[in-house]
């Protein structure tokens, strides 16, 4: 979710352009600490725009730190110590829980809101299947692509920048949709359930794994403003738009014709990887990580603690949703 890359120009582009660049380094430097400091709502495409810098910025610091794979791990038990085998162990029991398994493997998989591709090269190699991922960092696409030629995956796993809301595939293309903790990043979120409806295949299984604020009660309007101060807060450090209950994606994904519904909540399967992370953020190799990645990832550093007190208080979910397209019968 938060990945976190180097922003350096070729040498050829600093010798012909040091002085715009240095200029624009100073300028949008100052727009993001301004913007840190405002409480107003970021527009679609600040959110945009924001994300990209975000995690070209970080996710080599990431990579460095923790390797691959940028999401929560799987902490059963929750004592666990092996924190990179607890992330490769979430995605293998979400594909179990959503019930991809051996006996029914996808061929065509899309990853929405990819990273650097860990998830996507791991489906592929698990089911020999085709995988596309997609991103807003131009740095995480590259660097996917890079580790999918290392790895000897390319003719499996490919990556380009692509908007979600947006998707640059056919109608009906892939046989698993698969979106590891991009959800939250959505401004839309109808735009987003409805895309990912869209490229799945007739038959096909989509599965969503997100952070949500928790559902709220019969008769409940809204949060209480205590909690949604803690998520403005994160918002702002993580160019996340405005929260949603996995009761919301469940009702936009029955609007969408999603049959077999069904959703649950990880939290405390997930909750001991955030003191794991600020933890290894406390180290001299993190620190002065911190510092190369620039202002932005200090702050993203910063709002982990924001996270693990919102997953303390509740209001903070880690909600899986899955469901499948209905086939030409069921039209």
């Amino acid at each position: 979710w938060w990945e976190i890359a180097a922003f350096a120009p070729s040498s050829s582009a600093k010798r012909t352009s040091i002085s715009s660049t240095s200029l624009y380094g100073v300028r949008s430097a100052v727009r993001r600490a301004r913007d840190s400091l405002l409480s107003k709502d970021r527009t679609d495409k600040d959110l945009k725009d924001g994300i990209a810098f975000f995690y070209d910025r970080s996710s080599k610091l990431w990579e460095d730190v923790w390797g691959e794979h940028m999401h929560h791990g799987y902490y059963i038990p929750e004592d666990r110590t092996d924190h990179v085998q607890a992330q490769i162990d979430l995605i293998d029991e979400v594909l179990k829980w959503a019930e991809v398994d051996d006996k029914n493997p996808p061929k065509n998989v899309v990853d929405v809101g990819c990273g650097i591709g860990g998830s996507s090269r791991h489906i592929a190699k698990k089911y020999d299947c085709k995988a596309q991922g997609i991103t807003l960092s131009p740095y995480q696409a590259s660097r996917g692509n890079e580790l999918a030629k290392e790895q000897g995956l390319s003719d499996k796993a490919s990556f380009q920048v692509a908007d979600a809301l947006n998707m640059p595939f056919e109608n009906s293309t892939f046989d698993l949709v698969w979106s590891l903790e991009s959800g939250e990043h959505m401004p839309d979120k109808t735009k987003f359930v409805n895309e990912l409806m869209r490229v799945a295949a007739p038959g096909g299984r989509v599965i969503i794994v997100t952070w949500c604020h928790r559902d709220l009660e019969v008769g409940e309007p809204s949060l209480s403003k205590k909690e949604e101060k803690i998520l403005a807060k994160i918002n702002r450090a993580y160019y996340l738009p405005k929260w949603c209950s996995v009761d919301d994606y469940c009702k936009l994904l029955e609007n969408e014709g999603a049959v077999d519904i069904k959703r649950e909540d990880w939290s405390y399967i997930i909750a001991p990887f955030w003191k794991a992370v600020i933890k290894s953020s406390l180290n001299l190799k993190s620190a002065v990580g911190l510092l190369k990645s620039g202002f932005s990832t200090i702050r993203g550093a910063y709002a982990m603690l924001l996270m693990l007190k919102g997953f303390d208080a509740g209001v903070i979910k880690f909600g899986l949703i899955t469901c499948t397209k209905k086939t030409e019968e069921e039209e």
